[in-house]
């Protein structure tokens, strides 16, 4: 299949109620061109160098998505053109997004990472740094910043019972942040789980966002 027909056979597959964002990272910019030519608009970078220099390749109107680790000192660089930051794992991190956000004089929205997987090497928040930081005085305060869900990985490994257990453990917070009182800069309508290997799984525990890069581009 051409990457145009595996976005196309995806997008029936998921329906509307999830987004996909097309992670571009090992993919050609050719490749990258053929996906927007098909009509998509989301794409995932992890690295913000790699995601400067595509940006600046790309039609105006790609929303572009950071989902790797972020770097404080790198925020600055993907600041002016960012549409969603799926990994922010610190009030530091949001700070200084804020920071840049506001030099720029526009809004970021941002997802919290959420450590749901087994292995050690993977980043995110645990529940109760999850409490923390939303509960912190100072998050009210950062004006240019708006989060709007969550994220998280499962653990790599072919056991299903694994990875729907991590997925929904993940939908059971996120159901609970949605019911309760949350800072006026924090909403809970996004949820980011789900990649190549295990997106399936995602959609069936109520993932909104998937991410998916070998099934387009190797697909």
């Amino acid at each position: 299949m051409s990457i145009g027909e595996n976005i196309i056979r995806l997008k029936q597959q998921l329906g509307k109620g999830t987004t996909l964002v097309a992670v571009s990272k090992y993919s050609s910019l050719e490749s990258v061109k053929e996906a927007y030519e098909a009509g998509h608009r989301d794409f995932g970078e992890n690295k913000a160098q790699d995601l400067t220099t595509r940006q600046a390749e790309m039609p105006n109107d790609a929303r572009w998505h950071f989902i790797g680790h972020l770097q404080r000192n790198k925020v600055k660089y993907i600041a002016p053109y960012i549409h969603l930051i799926h990994s922010v794992d610190s009030l530091r991190l949001l700070e200084e997004i804020d920071k840049q956000a506001a030099k720029c004089e526009r809004t970021i929205n941002c997802l919290l990472q959420m450590h749901i997987a087994a292995e050690e090497s993977k980043f995110g928040l645990d529940e109760a740094e999850l409490t923390e930081l939303l509960s912190s005085p100072d998050l009210p305060a950062l004006t240019h910043i708006h989060i709007e869900g969550l994220m998280g990985m499962a653990t790599n490994t072919t056991n299903q019972e694994i990875i729907t257990k991590e997925f929904a453990g993940l939908k059971r917070i996120f159901d609970g942040l949605s019911k309760g009182s949350l800072p006026t800069n924090v909403e809970m309508k996004t949820l980011s789980m789900g990649m190549s290997s295990d997106y399936e799984q995602a959609v069936a525990q109520g993932s909104t966002m998937v991410r998916i890069g070998s099934a387009i581009f190797n697909g």
